[in-house]
């Protein structure tokens, strides 16, 4: 596919065929690609977790979603077959940059305008999506509750040092997937968005 035919049909599918598994190849390429990302001074602080069992993708969802019979969002949203979970670790930035070539060794986080280490890792997540797209497959970007992440580390084992900064669902696309209500809104243009030589 064009790359421009890539990110033109590049939207959030929220409805999976449960009977169709992404194929092994197409799941490394997608993880092959996020980490190609950039990511600044190359410190490379994401880790990403790979969910494909029924049991794993369950223990997912019991851990990051609460109590009771789950919403039409939930419903569909769990028939993904494939999950990852992009990780940023903020302390491999403040080590990166500490050292000689970068020359912070304050390791002062008051240096860092905007968290690089969530922007790297969603940078990661982008190209998923897209790689998803390329292979005719659909994905899906979305959060995961911030009281809900004790809960997450805690069912997979994962290090306080490292941080969600969301998942990626995947899988061929369901009958019943619906386009985001939000989307009424319509795109903004890029006359709306773009300054050119000043604001």
């Amino acid at each position: 596919m064009e790359f421009a035919d890539v990110v033109r049909r590049r939207r959030m599918v929220r409805d999976y065929d449960p009977d169709r598994p992404v194929p092994p190849e197409v799941r490394d390429r997608l993880l092959e690609h996020a980490v190609r990302a950039p990511s600044a001074g190359f410190s490379q602080g994401w880790a990403f977790l790979v969910l494909e069992t029924d049991e794993e993708r369950d223990r997912f969802w019991s851990a990051t979603t609460g109590d009771g019979a789950p919403d039409r969002w939930l419903t569909r949203m769990r028939r993904a077959p494939l999950l990852i979970v992009p990780l940023a670790n903020k302390s491999a930035y403040l080590d990166r940059y500490a050292e000689p070539d970068k020359g912070w060794t304050d390791r002062d986080e008051a240096r860092w305008p905007v968290p690089y280490w969530d922007v790297d890792a969603g940078m990661a997540s982008l190209l998923m999506l897209l790689t998803a797209v390329d292979e005719g497959l659909g994905a899906c970007f979305f959060g995961v509750p911030a009281e809900r992440v004790d809960d997450f580390r805690a069912a997979f084992g994962v290090p306080g040092e490292y941080r969600p900064v969301g998942c990626v669902s995947v899988g061929y696309p369901g009958a019943d997937d619906r386009r985001s209500p939000s989307l009424r809104r319509g795109r903004r243009g890029v006359d709306e968005v773009v300054h050119r030589g000043r604001w």
